[in-house]
């Protein structure tokens, strides 16, 4: 099947004619031929009856580049080269990406686990151990059953007649040093008649008489060298009972500490039995055993938590609380951060993080509200998607990454330092409101694949704007928009479909229907020679495809259920459609589809809402008269233009100078206006459109109004291609098809444009019966035979136009122009002289090339 063929061939149908002028009858472009405005599949040709038949196909199609940049992303060792995907959004990256990472990742060794472990030396620095693949959840385990054991020997152990025994003989000993101490002092008080008396404040003395104690008026009673001898007796009692006194906490402290001792030597042996099979498990890894012989010297030193004493502290109370909720025991259980596989070899990991916030890719340490203060533990520090995917793969969609707070800064310092390091974002920006205990962790050694998926725009953002992007993702997998249509890529199109089906369970699709579904995503390409692979917007219409063949009660889904899906879900989206169509049919906005006018002519462009666009025709009008050679475009003036249209007025001016004016000034002033268009344009598809209006306006040769014009025009009058070229041919047929066919009817596209053509069926069949017309061309010439009827004429030996042709009459009348010009400047009007408004043109120019200002109006 022809794609699209360049015509040579031309008609000659009746001219439109104007003014009374004779014309020659023009030659005119041939319109397309039905079978070059759509492509079809022809479901033979895909080998298959049902997509029961074909093998899912797993990844993308037709994506060569993008994968092979990934496998040389996931391949190379330096740390640097992370992936950037980008493409289109809803063309299957991410999955593509997982589906090709996921093999390469199973095939990797398992890495290491981590684990954090109190820093017995300083908790706020827990400390970071290295373990082989799933030993760190044995090494958790092992310090519970530790504790386990502990907390049932050590108790039977202390309550054992040795340690009984011993304890008993150094309280005693303590208690008998100071009772002697007391009983010699007290002796000794006796033999002066002093008496040593105790009080709930400590020890008091007082003088005696014949073994009773003298009241004190009876003590004042008695002579003053009496008082004076007793109470140098009890001074000097008082000092050697002050020196016992100093010498009992030295004593009580000497008696802990051999009762320390004592329990340490109690408990050291059991605590060592207890951790003793654990340590031979782990005597292959130099920090884990250095740990656990950290935990046998403080569970040695703290073996107190494991005796819960009451008012007897001698009395042990067993608790029924399970070891690993027991907040006695919390600084010898072991935090385990990643755990890869238990060592079975299950490959390294593939981590997809859905909400890249700060604490879920770096981790985070939790608190607890205790008494008012906000405090944590190395047990709640809790692991990242960094933790998680330490080793092995990372994915992120950039564009989530990128909104939250303070992810993109710490996920860039992580790769960088190739280090994890725990942060709070307090401790990130320095500007805390609370309260908190804080830890600072012994930071995790990262060796990570980090790959972001996001579009072109943000991809080509961050390279221009941050300095460390390019430093950091070296690898760019640039996923195409379309691949090419071929026969191959048909048939593993229909396999994707497959996949499809079979990951939705859905019912089986016929070959017709399948190309029906090709066909779609050709139309989506908006070019017949490529296929789409947005597989979003393909899966949507394959599942609505399968409710609509539900509903129609058929176990298998046919082409017209597929029609039905992309009917139905344009007719969701099309109310504005029917809105502008509307309009024109009631004749609210203004556009002719028959009959011919001078300066006017239907454009048209396209309106896009979210995923669905549609064609609208607008009247466009020129105004010329005599001037200066300022051509004004009004869309622009009142800011409604945008600065690709704005560019396509003045190429437009560029080329009716550098074609009609290159001997004599530009004679002419000119205004272009869309009529009742209210909000702003873009572009500059409607430049050839502007044209033929503004050289009507000129010439007073009418435009043929069945005719709507697209296309983009540069300065040598060649028509370039435009964008959204099937829904501007179908918004014009549609308000053409309301009023009735005529069978001159018909859109102007550029040539190049053609192999762009896949338009909807009722159009196909309204061109087949010759109701509606396709033009192809590729020069203004061309277009202005077609619009006027007359041809367009090119310069001869002689440097001239043909008489009568459209090219002839613009040169004309803009030699009037200067004739004009020239009797203006002989009448010498008034003048203001001043800078016109436009920067491109601060003066316009007369005929002798003085600078003048604009006429006063």
């Amino acid at each position: 099947m022809a794609l699209f063929s360049k015509r040579a061939k031309y008609d000659s149908p009746a001219p439109v004619g104007g003014n009374g002028q004779v014309t020659t009858v023009a030659a005119r472009p041939q319109p397309l031929e039905a079978s070059e405005l759509r492509r079809v599949v022809n479901p033979t040709s895909l080998g298959f009856k049902t997509t029961d038949e074909l093998h899912p196909i797993t990844g993308l199609i037709g994506q060569d580049r993008a994968l092979k940049a990934i496998q040389f992303g996931a391949n190379i060792k330096s740390h640097d080269f992370n992936i950037f995907v980008l493409g289109p959004p809803a063309s299957g990256k991410s999955t593509a990406v997982k589906a090709h990472l996921g093999p390469k990742a199973a095939e990797a060794p398992a890495p290491s686990d981590w684990v954090y472990v109190n820093n017995f030396d300083n908790p706020n620095r827990p400390k970071a151990l290295q373990l082989p693949p799933g030993r760190g959840k044995e090494l958790a385990r092992g310090m519970v059953g530790a504790l386990d054991e502990l907390r049932s020997v050590l108790p039977a152990l202390f309550e054992g007649e040795d340690y009984q025994v011993r304890r008993r003989a150094i309280d005693e000993q303590f208690r008998s040093g100071q009772e002697e101490a007391l009983e010699t002092l007290n002796n000794k008080a006796q033999s002066q008649n002093i008496a040593i008396l105790r009080t709930p404040t400590g020890f008091t003395m007082a003088p005696m008489h014949e073994g009773k104690v003298v009241k004190p008026e009876v003590f004042n009673a008695l002579p003053e060298a009496m008082r004076k001898e007793v109470e140098v007796k009890i001074e000097g009692l008082q000092k050697e009972l002050e020196s016992i006194l100093e010498r009992l906490p030295k004593a009580d402290k000497k008696r802990r500490g051999e009762l320390s001792e004592l329990n340490e030597e109690v408990a050291r042996g059991a605590v060592h039995a207890a951790l003793d099979d654990l340590m031979a498990a782990f005597s292959d890894v130099a920090r884990a055993l250095d740990y656990l012989h950290a935990a046998e010297r403080d569970l040695t030193r703290n073996v107190g938590l494991f005796l819960m004493t009451g008012d007897d502290e001698h009395a042990i109370v067993r608790q029924s609380v399970d070891t690993a909720r027991d907040a006695r025991f919390r600084g010898y259980l072991v935090n385990v951060m990643v755990s890869n596989g238990g060592g079975t070899g299950t490959g390294a990991p593939l981590v997809e993080e859905p909400n890249p916030t700060l604490g879920n890719i770096i981790g985070r340490a939790e608190h607890i509200a205790q008494m008012g203060t906000l405090v944590t533990d190395f047990l709640l520090i809790k692991p990242g998607a960094l933790h998680r995917a330490n080793g092995g793969f990372l994915l992120f969609d950039a564009r989530k990454l990128l909104l939250s707070p303070f992810a993109w800064e710490a996920l860039k310092r992580a790769l960088k330092a190739r280090e994890i390091r725990i942060e709070q974002p307090a401790e990130a920006t320095g500007f805390s409101l609370v309260s908190t205990q804080s830890l600072d962790p012994e930071p995790i050694p990262l060796d990570v694949r980090v790959v972001l998926v996001g579009d072109r725009e943000l991809y080509y953002m961050l390279a221009a704007y941050d300095p460390d992007f390019p430093g950091l993702f070296k690898v760019q997998a640039d996923f195409d928009d379309t691949i090419a249509r071929s026969t191959e890529n048909d048939q593993a199109y229909a396999r994707v479909i497959a996949s499809i089906i079979k990951e939705h369970e859905l019912k089986p699709f016929d070959a017709a229907s399948v190309a029906r579904v090709i066909d779609e995503g050709a139309r989506m390409a908006e070019d017949r020679e490529k296929l789409s692979i947005e597989i979003g917007r393909i899966s949507d219409i394959v599942r609505e495809a399968d409710y609509w063949s539900g509903q129609a009660k058929r176990k298998m889904t046919t082409r017209q259920d597929v029609a039905k899906a992309i009917e139905e879900q344009i007719q969701r989206a099309d109310r504005l459609r029917d809105r502008a169509q509307e309009t024109i049919a009631r004749g609210l906005v203004l556009v002719d589809t028959e009959g011919a006018q001078v300066g006017q002519i239907n454009g048209l462009s396209v309106l896009q809402l979210g995923t669905f666009a549609f064609g609208r025709p607008s009247r466009i009008t020129a105004r010329v008269r005599v001037g200066g050679g300022r051509v004004t475009d009004i869309e622009r003036e009142v800011k409604l233009g945008g600065p690709l249209h704005s560019k396509g007025v003045m190429i437009l001016g560029g080329y009716v100078a550098g074609c009609y004016a290159r001997e004599r000034p530009l004679a002419l002033s000119a205004s272009i206006a869309f009529e009742q268009q209210y909000e702003e344009i873009e572009g500059d598809s409607a430049s050839s459109a502007e044209l033929y209006a503004l050289l009507s306006s000129l010439t007073g040769i009418p435009l043929d109004q069945a005719i709507a014009v697209t296309g983009s025009l540069n300065q040598r009058g060649e028509i370039q291609p435009i964008g959204g070229v099937n829904e501007k041919i179908e918004g014009f047929f549609d308000v053409c098809q309301v009023r009735g066919l005529t069978g001159r009817q018909g859109v102007l596209i550029p040539e190049a444009n053609a192999r762009h053509l896949m338009l909807r069926r009722d159009v196909v069949e309204a061109v087949r019966a010759g109701r509606f017309h396709v033009y192809a061309i590729t020069t203004v010439d061309e277009g202005l035979a077609l619009l006027t009827g007359r041809e367009a004429g090119e310069r001869g030996a002689d440097d001239r136009y043909p008489a009568g042709s459209v090219n002839a009459a613009v040169e004309s009348a803009l030699a009037a122009n200067v004739e004009r010009l020239k009797e203006m400047r002989v009448e010498k009007p008034r003048l203001i002289v001043q800078p016109t408004e436009d920067p491109a043109e601060p003066w316009s120019s007369i005929p002798d090339g003085r600078p003048t200002g604009r006429e006063e109006e």
